[in-house]
């Protein structure tokens, strides 16, 4: 089975993600034009469960924001199609390599 190609605005390691933004967006007090999610370990997935109770958005809202090492806020102020693109980053970057 062939893997997905990998789009020109990810750029994929064993170690993270890094997700070119369309535009520049502020992240801690920061204008930026890409973010990186680092490889999630089992403690950051139960630390976002436990924060995030039963809202799979909040949850998914702590975890991003603690692998980016960004604010939740920053995360909201996003363009939808560059959360998009991290949501897609973070998939690729979970997946199992024989998938």
């Amino acid at each position: 089975m062939t893997q997905a190609k990998i789009p020109s605005w990810m750029k994929l390691s064993a170690d993270g993600v890094v997700v070119a933004l369309t535009r520049p967006s502020e992240a801690n007090g920061i204008k930026v034009d890409s973010l990186s999610l680092r490889s999630p370990t089992v403690r950051d997935i139960r630390a976002a469960q436990s924060a995030g109770s039963s809202d799979d958005e909040q949850r998914e809202l702590n975890l991003f924001a603690s692998l980016a090492e960004v604010g939740i806020k920053d995360l909201e102020g996003l363009a939808l199609k560059d959360y998009g693109r991290l949501q897609a980053g973070y998939f690729r970057l979970v997946q199992d390599d024989e998938l």
